[in-house]
């Protein structure tokens, strides 16, 4: 499956890459350290717009090693400073001035010539913790001293300089690349780390690394050899295009929706709320009988099925002929949200499971393991951890997608899709969606998506995480991280696939 992504690289793969690409040729390197650092500055400032944006007279601390990546940290900080003039700026080289390498220097030339008084030049020791009653604030600290070639264990003074620089109050911590000091004690801890030209294997672990923003340097075609990838924005193309003038809502799928119950009425409005911003042409909706007039009020677009419940509340097995009747029309199926857990509920799913030949979506309490492998329908999973662990049967995701022949979604901070031979990984939200019922919303955006799509189960994936996480970047810099609720994402989903950014 050709998805839009780049792969991700060993640390020794990306020197060899980058060997091969820049040559050591400065000529073709200082295009390439220029644009790494107008990326992470622009990277920055869309992050910072969380927290409430970066303020006019800011504060930076800029950590410098020798290469590479201190000239990244140093014309970044150029780019921020050329925009906001009135900021001020106190760069340390951790190893001296004398020793940065020519690029490098030149960054620094460049920022001073730009910056003049506004950048100093501080010591190490300058840098006190905040507990000896010495305590600087910045405003943003850009961690620029170790790049991918950085051999352990931490020099006794970086290691030091690192501490001190951890236990100040810095409203945002930004590494460039991967985090100085990788994830050794006292290593230097991020919030954000900007993967420039490539995202390197350690950032699928690192502790430190706090959230991860590729930033596409232009270096790859997309058509790179490599099983765990980072998708990017582009997987969202096909959604941007005109679509045809001879079209009818027939010529945009039919998604079918079980789910909900008296005990969890929400989960299944949100999950159609979102189908129905997917650009599928028909949604029908099969839920308890004493919601659907409620729903129908909510969300008129949807067609809304109500079905005979058990005593407990959830989707009895009375009512899969009001499901079989209609399965010829549809074209995919989401079942889970807000479906709950009783016995006769879980055998109507498996029922359904084994009358369809249609793509299925399984999220929620449908993620059971005599569920997850029952029908030869092909299916997409989309579990947290949680219920992933509870079908998985000890296997490793990507194990587990090959030997049950599904498409797994495994939702996370980095939420990764595998069919098996592949991963992709998704850098894109963030903790406001650490929250309930965001998962509801992205299986309805895959279902939707799935149904316009029923043959490209990993596309249809791919472009709902990318999608989902691009409107919550949106609405965490447009309303913050903690006064917001999972439905407002949907008036987000517009803006993320008409607008490109980090």
């Amino acid at each position: 499956m050709n998805l839009a992504s780049h792969p991700i690289l060993t640390c020794d793969e990306a020197r060899d890459f980058e060997e091969k690409l820049l040559g050591g040729d400065e000529a073709r390197e200082w295009p390439a350290l220029q644009a790494a650092g107008r990326a992470i500055a622009g990277a920055v400032l869309a992050d910072f717009e969380e927290i409430g944006g970066f303020p006019p007279n800011g504060r930076l601390l800029v950590l410098v090693g020798k290469g590479h990546n201190g000239g990244d940290a140093l014309l970044a900080a150029r780019t921020i400073i050329e925009k906001f003039p009135t900021t001020c700026a106190e760069i340390v080289f951790v190893f001296g001035e004398r020793v940065l390498r020519p690029l490098a220097a030149r960054a620094w030339r460049e920022l001073a010539q730009v910056a003049g008084a506004r950048v100093a030049v501080g010591e190490i020791s300058d840098l006190a913790d905040q507990t000896t009653g010495l305590a600087y604030r910045y405003d943003l600290v850009i961690g620029g001293v170790f790049g991918f070639q950085f051999r352990p264990p931490l020099d006794a003074d970086v290691s030091v300089l690192f501490a001190r620089v951890n236990a100040l109050p810095i409203r945002l911590r930004a590494a460039v690349d991967l985090p100085s000091g990788l994830g050794e004690p006292n290593a230097f801890r991020a919030d954000f780390t900007y993967a420039t030209g490539s995202l390197k294997t350690p950032l699928l672990t690192l502790p430190n690394a706090g959230r991860v923003r590729y930033l596409d340097l232009g270096f790859f075609n997309g058509d790179e050899p490599g099983t765990d990838r980072v998708l990017t924005t582009d997987v969202l193309a096909p959604l941007r295009g005109l679509r045809s003038t001879h079209t009818d809502k027939r010529s945009h799928g039919h998604l079918l929706v079980v789910g909900g119950s008296l005990q969890y009425p929400g989960a299944v409005l949100m999950s159609v709320l979102a189908a129905l911003r997917s650009g599928v042409g028909l949604v029908t909706a099969f839920v308890p009988e004493s919601l659907a007039a409620a729903f129908a009020a909510r969300a008129p677009e949807a067609m809304w099925v109500g079905c005979p419940v058990t005593e407990g509340g959830g989707l009895a097995l009375e009512g899969m002929h009001l499901v079989r009747e209609r399965l010829e029309r549809a074209s995919a199926l989401l079942i889970g949200p807000g479906l709950g857990r009783e016995a006769e509920t879980l055998t109507l799913v498996a029922e359904i499971l084994k009358t369809t030949m249609q793509p299925v979506v399984l999220d929620a309490d449908a993620l059971q393991p005599e569920i997850v492998r029952g029908g030869k329908a092909p299916r997409v999973l989309t579990p947290h951890a949680g219920e992933f662990g509870r079908i998985a049967e000890g296997k490793a995701p990507r194990e587990f997608a090959a030997s049950s022949g599904t498409t797994l979604v495994l939702k996370g901070p980095v939420t990764s899709i595998t069919d098996g031979r592949t991963t992709w990984h998704s850098f894109y939200g963030g903790p406001v969606l650490a929250r309930g019922g965001s998962g509801d919303v992205l299986a309805g955006l895959v279902g939707g998506l799935l149904a316009q799509t029923p043959g490209d189960l990993s596309g249809a994936a791919a472009r709902g995480v990318v999608w989902h996480g691009r409107a919550a970047d949106l609405l965490a810099r447009s309303h913050g991280q903690v006064s917001v609720t999972v439905t407002q994402l949907l008036d987000f989903l517009s803006t993320a696939l008409r607008t490109e950014g980090p």
